[in-house]
């Protein structure tokens, strides 16, 4: 789903980063013509093979600065950590803070252009990068997803054996910039949930759509479950990752399902965060639906980006993987 994200940006700040940006260009860097220059040993004087040698790398003569500029400048963020492995004069190009002011301006929009510069500048040293590496942020290139298991007595076939099934479901997260996320809670394995996980999604399939606000590490969710009984479920997650940057795991701190009543369940989808806001893990204001705040099925959700879905270790059945740790 395209975002109404619109990069809007004050004309006082704007003008100060055009100017660190033609500093960054205009700014002499003599190393820059040794690349794609191999020298080889001196040669004895009069020696046939004492000429110079230049063999400049074959990208670096076809593709020019302004088109490798105009190629980094539609890639991803983790696109770009990609490419600066390329060579060395590609690394120094992605380090153009032009390139992760978009990313991050666009990744925290909920918090407008003025907060995010204030933040840049008092907890991050105005570096554009060093924020997107280090400032906790929930991705929306893929899917969080939480595998559950469970055992589950079967009948027992004429009083001689006890059977145990294991059952395995999984907790669906798809998140969006504007503040509005997708939930939807199956046993189908993420390879066939992806498709279904937007807001064209029919009842059907059983996508349900919430809000949710992000400060520092914390997640704040909800979405409502409607029905003749109406049913909201409120979730408390802390975001963390394996490496700096990554931000691929999220703890599921509580889970927490409230009746609503009908006035409550009426408000629009994107206000039902506003709506529970303040309430205490055991209120409802439903007496037929009563506040439970659930134990079980709690295991972190793991990020699986859109690419990876086909290929999962999440995709394995029961009897090849039975357990499995998101780390």
């Amino acid at each position: 789903m395209a975002s109404d994200f619109a990069l809007t940006v004050p004309s006082e700040l704007e003008s100060v980063l055009r100017v660190k940006t033609v500093e960054f260009f205009i700014t002499r860097r003599p190393w820059l013509d040794l690349y794609g220059v191999n020298v080889r040993p001196v040669a004895p004087f009069g020696s046939a093979s004492r000429k110079p040698y230049v063999d400049s790398a074959l990208i670096h003569r076809s593709l020019p600065d302004e088109l490798l500029f105009e190629v980094i400048a539609r890639m991803t963020p983790f696109d770009m950590g990609r490419a600066s492995c390329v060579c060395r004069k590609w690394r120094y190009t992605i380090r153009n803070p032009v390139f992760w002011r978009n990313a991050c301006l666009k990744a925290w929009q909920f918090y407008g252009v003025v907060e995010n510069y204030k933040i840049l500048q008092s907890k991050y040293d105005g570096s554009w990068r060093k924020m997107w590496l280090s400032r906790p942020r929930l991705r929306t290139d893929g899917l969080y997803v939480s595998r559950n298991t469970y055992i589950r007595v079967g009948i027992a076939e004429w009083k001689i054996t006890n059977p145990v099934h294991v059952v395995c479901y999984f907790r669906y997260l798809r998140f969006f910039p504007s503040g509005r996320f997708l939930y939807k809670n199956s046993s189908q394995k993420v390879k066939d949930v992806v498709k279904c996980m937007n807001f064209r999604s029919s009842k059907a399939e059983s996508v349900f759509g919430g809000n949710y606000t992000l400060s520092d590490d914390k997640v704040e969710a909800a979405v409502l479950y409607p029905g003749a009984r109406p049913t909201v479920l409120r979730m408390r997650l802390r975001l963390r990752g394996t490496i700096a940057g990554a931000n691929n795991r999220m703890d599921l701190v509580s889970l927490v399902t409230s009746g609503v009543n009908s006035s409550e369940a009426s408000a629009p989808e994107e206000d039902i965060l506003g709506v529970v806001e303040g309430w205490h893990d055991d209120e409802t204001h439903n007496p037929d639906v009563p506040a439970v705040s659930h134990k079980r099925g709690m295991t972190p959700f793991v990020f699986v980006p859109f690419g990876e879905v086909e290929t999962s270790v999440l995709n394995l059945p029961i009897d090849k993987m039975d357990y499995f740790v998101p780390g």
